[in-house]
């Protein structure tokens, strides 16, 4: 008699198990994913997206200054991602490793019972953390490289002075309170097409100063 020989066991469902697939997971979509669904409309993460792209390329110099204002206007008055496609095609991928100059999200700059001046082509974080405590701390931000349309800056004066220079044309918010300070902030609008900053915190025993032009509360000169 001839033996019989069992069949392989099989899953429940009657077939075998196929082997589960082994490999990295999918890379989260970038700038160029926005090329297969060029009718959406874009969101303010997107924009801001571009705009963080824009800021490396400018402080890396592969634009100019007036490049990138052009540029970034184009980046807020794009209404679908196609529009926002062309803007950066030339310009290394947002998931491209960044550039050292390049600040992250929140950046903070202090000065203890010091004096710090930081000024020039410097970048500048989406929120920025500026404290002076029994010291002086004067920033300009009128060359800066600003992250996207919109900045908070959030400044703490106890003790101390802080001097802020902005540009021009921004547009300031001002939330700053004061307990036995003194404030003054140049608030209001600016020009057509400058930044959003607002401006929060607080001033005890303190000054605070928001200024526009340079010659304003002993801001520096530039050299």
């Amino acid at each position: 008699m001839t033996p019989h020989n069992p069949a392989p066991r099989t899953s429940e469902a009657g077939r075998t198990p196929a082997p589960r697939a082994s490999g990295p997971a999918p890379a989260a979509p970038t700038l160029r994913a926005f090329d297969a669904a060029p009718a959406l409309r874009a969101s303010d993460a997107d924009r801001d997206r571009v705009a963080a792209v824009l800021s490396e390329a400018l402080a890396t110099g592969r634009l100019t200054s007036v490049e990138h204002a052009d540029r970034l206007e184009a980046t807020y008055n794009s209404v679908t991602v196609d529009e926002l496609v062309p803007i950066t095609r030339d310009l290394p991928d947002v998931d491209a490793p960044a550039s050292p100059g390049v600040a992250a999200g929140r950046q903070e700059v202090t000065a203890v019972f010091s004096k710090v001046v930081r000024g020039g082509r410097w970048v500048a974080g989406r929120h920025t953390a500026l404290s002076a405590t029994f010291g002086a701390l004067i920033v300009d931000l009128s060359d800066a490289v600003l992250p996207g349309r919109e900045i908070t800056l959030e400044l703490t004066s106890f003790c101390g002075k802080l001097i802020v220079r902005v540009p021009e044309n921004a547009h300031v918010i001002d939330e700053v309170s004061g307990l036995f300070a003194k404030r003054h902030i140049s608030g209001g609008l600016g020009g057509e097409g400058g930044p959003v900053i607002k401006v929060v915190g607080r001033a005890t025993f303190g000054k605070i100063i928001v200024a526009r032009e340079r010659t304003d509360w002993n801001l520096p000169d530039k050299p």
